[in-house]
């Protein structure tokens, strides 16, 4: 990709973040219809409770929400960071002590009708992980969240607002739900604004990749850590194929490159897929068999308990994408190193012609 983005790296950044948004979606239904529901919720709120451990306090940093009252930088946080994933998110302020944030329908996570398949368990996790934990992050025991209303309940968006005691709270008392209760009016007027300065297009387009990129990030270590290597193995690999090609047309459709058929052809469309998603790869082609060199899987790159596992994630959706493309073709991956994720080396080629009639079959 060239140093200067321009509408065509714009528009397939956005196909990168579709599909890693779809894969994490559909690893939390897989294991929702392949597990149950509570290994689903476990694994959600280990998965927000890391990603808060990460991101939650530089977050408030690099928005310059240090100095706001507690409740109020917990909720002006998530309307910012979710704003700058393509989430639509409302802030309400109340007082010092009080401030709501509401997703309204369509939920970003559960899109389409993904959101038919999440009991509420799964969505309660989400915010015990995280929103329950700010309190904790800022060190102000007195501090937790109400939840009033959740989308997969059947109500009208998931809602409630960050509280400041006037005691200090115990741990279950971090989450709550108020259901009688219901969320002001949002009004876009009164709602914080990212600074354009720093703040460019160019920067923003690359974030709302990210964000979406980052969930798989936090979640691969998480269920190969959760679920052991080989079972967690199995649903990462599974999911990545499902998604993969499920989504290929519309990911194709956003991509630069010719969609011929044969090695040639997918092996240029996996060359724009790894460089869209920020990783150094090549493309080098001779007698019918096409490589793509990746230098590593840069999402997962200095992750400290990365596994090997973790890569049948992009494995599966590669020989998703594959598939969809032209289910002629066979692919072999072959990593340099147990220790990181790369070098990556994708070999594709075309399958012999198999027999469509074996004799038992007449037309």
């Amino acid at each position: 990709m060239s140093d200067r983005a321009d509408e065509t790296d714009f528009k397939a950044w956005h196909a990168v973040a579709d599909l890693y948004h779809a894969y994490f979606t559909g690893l939390i239904m897989s294991l929702v219809t392949r597990r149950n529901s509570a290994d689903a919720a476990e694994f959600v709120f280990r998965v927000f409770r890391r990603q808060h451990h990460e991101r939650f306090l530089a977050g408030i940093e690099k928005f310059g929400l240090s100095k706001a009252p507690h409740a109020v930088a917990a909720a002006q946080y998530h309307y910012l960071s979710n704003q700058i994933g393509g989430v639509n998110v409302e802030y309400m302020r109340e007082s010092d002590r009080k401030a709501w944030i509401r997703y309204p329908p369509p939920r970003w996570v559960w899109r389409g009708t993904a959101i038919c398949a999440i009991p509420g368990e799964v969505s309660a996790a989400m915010l015990r992980g995280w929103h329950a934990h700010n309190g904790v992050s800022f060190k102000n025991p007195r501090m937790g969240f109400v939840c009033t209303k959740q989308t997969v309940d059947g109500q009208n968006g998931l809602e409630g607002f960050y509280y400041e005691y006037d005691r200090d709270l115990l741990p279950d008392e971090r989450l709550v739900f108020a259901r009688h209760l219901e969320a002001p009016l949002f009004d876009p007027a009164t709602a914080p604004r990212l600074a354009s300065d720093t703040w460019p297009r160019s920067r923003l387009e690359k974030a709302y990749r990210n964000y979406a990129m980052e969930y798989v990030r936090t979640a691969l270590p998480v269920i190969v850590n959760l679920f052991s290597p080989h079972d967690a193995g199995h649903l990462l690999h599974l999911t990545g194929r499902l998604v993969g090609m499920q989504f290929y047309p519309d990911i194709a459709a956003s991509f630069p490159t010719t969609h011929d058929s044969g090695p040639k052809g997918f092996g240029a469309f996996l060359l724009t897929l790894l460089q869209s998603q920020g990783d150094e790869a090549d493309m080098s082609h001779t007698n019918g068999k096409v490589t793509v060199s990746q230098k590593q899987w840069g999402l997962i790159a200095g992750v400290p308990d990365y596994h090997p596992m973790c890569l049948q994630a992009l494995t599966g959706l590669v020989e998703g994408l594959m598939t969809a493309h032209d289910r002629r073709l066979s692919l072999e991956m072959t990593s340099q190193s147990d220790s990181h994720p790369g070098p990556l080396s994708w070999t594709i080629t075309q399958k012999p012609l198999a027999s469509t009639d074996d004799g038992r079959f007449p037309a």
